[in-house]
């Protein structure tokens, strides 16, 4: 709408990858450094991060002990997240990994300006959607066979609940995105040794990480800085990137709005 009114919005960098699921004692075995499930730890985490041709791969929102969910917002489109309830015990891991894509990398849907974005995250959607079967079962491949380029014979047990079909998500995903996610796993299995492996399962498409379009907002104000008494805030404005960052921000918009009527 904003864009239709020719008022001020903004294309920024986001990430997309996939949804990267191990057996969480693989994971716990690999941080406890220990191969017994030992009782009262909580299921282990993992935070990895590395460059790969000049960008940013990295785990996003990982769920311990957690699921694969589905997380679409159109019919024709297939979007997967990730969840942990509070007791962390389910038998699998999840984690976005993720690589960042900038407007450069965008050139083919240069002509919706500053929703170029939002038009390359429907597009790859899309093509999960269809690629999985068109009924929201989710592409999937091993790890290693991913970074090898082959079509998994046989694919791991899953906590993703519509179920998951083989495909070759080297080719699904564009390969500026492939080939840096390719070396960031070597990577990633030498900072965690065993995370490199075919036990682990790649699901598509993780394309939600953040907003790939900001409202600009005056620094001081917070509003719009084109229009007044708008107040662009949280995860779609492109101003935090989770559920407490989107409230805090809130709150922030809110005491602004305070103090301009007092």
């Amino acid at each position: 709408m904003l864009l239709r009114k020719k008022i001020l919005i903004e294309a920024k960098p986001f990430a997309v990858g996939v949804r990267v699921e191990h057996p969480q004692q693989l994971i716990d075995n690999i941080q406890y450094h220990n191969n017994i499930k030992i009782k009262n730890l909580p299921a282990s985490s993992y935070n990895l991060a590395c460059q790969s041709g000049n960008k940013g791969v990295y785990s996003f929102c990982m769920c311990p002990g957690g699921s694969i969910v589905n997380a679409s917002t159109s019919q024709t489109g297939l979007v997967l997240n990730g969840m942990s309830n509070s007791y962390r015990n389910l038998p699998f891991a999840n984690s976005g990994i993720v690589v960042s894509v900038e407007e450069k990398d965008l050139s083919e849907y240069s002509q919706f300006g500053a929703l170029a974005g939002i038009k390359f995250q429907e597009a790859l959607e899309k093509k999960a959607f269809e690629t999985g079967g068109a009924d929201y079962t989710a592409p999937a491949q091993n790890m290693i066979d991913f970074t090898e380029n082959k079509i998994s014979s046989k694919l791991n047990d899953t906590s993703y609940y519509l179920g998951i079909k083989s495909s070759p998500l080297h080719e699904l995903l564009p390969s500026f995105i492939v080939s840096r996610m390719q070396e960031a796993f070597g990577i990633f299995g030498k900072k965690m040794k065993g995370f490199y492996t075919n036990e682990a399962t790649l699901l598509g498409v993780e394309t939600r990480t953040s907003s790939p379009v900001r409202i600009p907002r005056n620094f001081e104000t917070l509003e719009h800085v084109e229009i007044s008494n708008i107040y662009p805030s949280g995860e779609g404005s492109g101003y935090s990137g989770g559920i407490v960052s989107s409230a805090i921000d809130g709150e922030r918009c809110a005491e602004a709005i305070i103090k301009k009527f007092r």
